[in-house]
Order: C-alpha cells, then sequence, then structure tokens
C-alpha cells in the first residue's frame, strides 16, 4: 500500500472477485471483509476445506501474471466449531482460532485443528502434516495444528461435484443425508453442551456428523449459558419440524420456551396439521 495504493487495491480487488465467487460456489457465507482479510462460514467442514484449496489454487494461477514484487499471497485457517451469530456477524471461540490458524499458515497455505484434520482424514485427497500444539492468544488451551499438503499445481479450482476434493457421493444404493439430520445438527452445533452431542447420537447412532459429536464429547465442556437455549430455540421455531421441537422439549424440559414448543408440536401431531 506504501509503494503503490491503487496498484495493491487493484489486485486486492481482483483476488476478491475469486475468492468470493469460490465462496459461494461452496455454499459459504463471508462474514467479515476488513482489510485484506475475509471470514466465512460454511454448512460442512468438507465444503469449507475443498474451498479453502480451491482457493489457493485459483489464487496461485491468478498471481501467475502478476509481478513477484506485487503478487499477494494469502493465509488460509480452518476450524470446525461453534458459533455465535450476533447482528449479521459471528462469534466465539471457533473465530478466534480459525484466525490464529490462519497466521500460522504460510503464504498460499491452509492449515487446519486436528478436528478438521480427523474429520477429512482419507476423505480428501490431501495429506496434513502435523506442526505439534500451540499457545494461541485468548484461547485457554493449547490447539494442535496441522498444515495441509496439496497439489498446488491442479488443473481444477472448482468446488461443485466435478471436484476430486468433493464429499463423497452417496453409496449406490441411493441413500442420501437425512435433511432432518442436516437441521438435527445445525441446531446441535448452536451450544457446546454434552447433552446435545448425546440426543444426537441417540437418534444417528452412524450419522453423517457421529464421529464429530464422539470428538466433541470427549473434549472438556463448557459451563451451561443462557444464551444456548434462545439460540437453540430460534433454530427451531422456524422449522416446523417435530423431530427438532421434540429434541428441544428432550433439552429444555422446562424452558422458557417449553410450553409453546408443546402447543407447537401438538399442532405438527393433528392429521390435517393444523
Amino acid at each position: 500500500m506504501h509503494l503503490d495504493e491503487e496498484r495493491t487495491l487493484t489486485v486486492l480487488t481482483q483476488h476478491r472477485t475469486i475468492i468470493d465467487k469460490l465462496i459461494e460456489a461452496a455454499k459459504g457465507q463471508i462474514f467479515g471483509t476488513a482489510g485484506d482479510s475475509v471470514l466465512a462460514e460454511f454448512p460442512s467442514v468438507v465444503q469449507a476445506f475443498n474451498c479453502a484449496i480451491a482457493i489457493q489454487r485459483a489464487l496461485t494461477r491468478a498471481n501467475a501474471d502478476i509481478a513477484v514484487d506485487e503478487r499477494m499471497l494469502l493465509r488460509i485457517g480452518i476450524n470446525v466449531g461453534d458459533v455465535m451469530v450476533k447482528g449479521g456477524d459471528i462469534f466465539g471461540d471457533g473465530v478466534n482460532i480459525a484466525a490464529r490458524l490462519e497466521a500460522l499458515s504460510d503464504p498460499g497455505g491452509v492449515c487446519v485443528t486436528r478436528g478438521v484434520r480427523d474429520h477429512l482424514r482419507d476423505r480428501v485427497e490431501a495429506k496434513f502434516e502435523d506442526l505439534g500444539e500451540h499457545s494461541v492468544k485468548n484461547i485457554a488451551r493449547p490447539v494442535r495444528v496441522f498444515r495441509v499438503d496439496f497439489d498446488m499445481d491442479a488443473a481444477t479450482d472448482r468446488v461443485d461435484a466435478s471436484s476430486p476434493l468433493e464429499e463423497p457421493a452417496p453409496a449406490s444404493s441411493g441413500l442420501v443425508i437425512d435433511e432432518t439430520e442436516i437441521m438435527f445438527w445445525q441446531s446441535v452445533q448452536t451450544g457446546d453442551q454434552t447433552i446435545e452431542y448425546e440426543i444426537y447420537l441417540q437418534r444417528y447412532p452412524d450419522g453423517e456428523f457421529a464421529e464429530l459429536a464422539k470428538a466433541r464429547l470427549s473434549q472438556p465442556r463448557t459451563e451451561s449459558d443462557p444464551a444456548i437455549e434462545v439460540s437453540f430455540w430460534e433454530s427451531v421455531r422456524s422449522s416446523n419440524n417435530a423431530v427438532l421441537l421434540e429434541t428441544y422439549l428432550d433439552k429444555f424440559p422446562v424452558g422458557e420456551f417449553t410450553e409453546i414448543a408443546k402447543v407447537m408440536l401438538s399442532g405438527l401431531s393433528k392429521p390435517d396439521g393444523s
């Protein structure tokens, strides 16, 4: 910026156009764009990972046409965890850890947490180099960091079904992930409480997110936060889904919205659905 502000902004704008399109293609949502940074959330860790690799490959090719001293090499950090959404932004340790991972990454590289590595291992065409535990700012426990070793020169930067890094296709039986399970898991992630993951595993012992739920249960739990019930209810009430309403009642049998949930569930139980 000091040497050539106009040129720097031009390169950054070009890079951001590439990044934004790839995030959109991966069904991600951008929450923050301060300076040269981008904070995005994805429906699944696989989609986040695919998008990160696609971004770095695309930017490598974009930088090839730029003078060496004018190139922008960006770093990416990926974490899987719970976040809080407020005022159109996301907060929480999950976000903070992702930011710290970004700082630990090599220029043009990607770093992930152990939880991300465990979820992706044997599912993607990449290797993970263990960088050990790192003490990072504002995070009580050390974070195990892994550097992603991937083929930067691969031809594709797409994140749709044709991508070699895309999530494995359903079995030949034609079965797909139950939409209710996905909604249920999304509601579970609004908090970080043991009971939420236990309920998920009871209903979906072999579910898509079972291993991740077990990993969460093996970690030390945080104390209950009153805001969790509100967040949980907000995700449930608009779904008009009996399973999610039952889940809320299981978790909060004497909660603030228990009576409303019972009324809604009773309405869903009627033959005419009224």
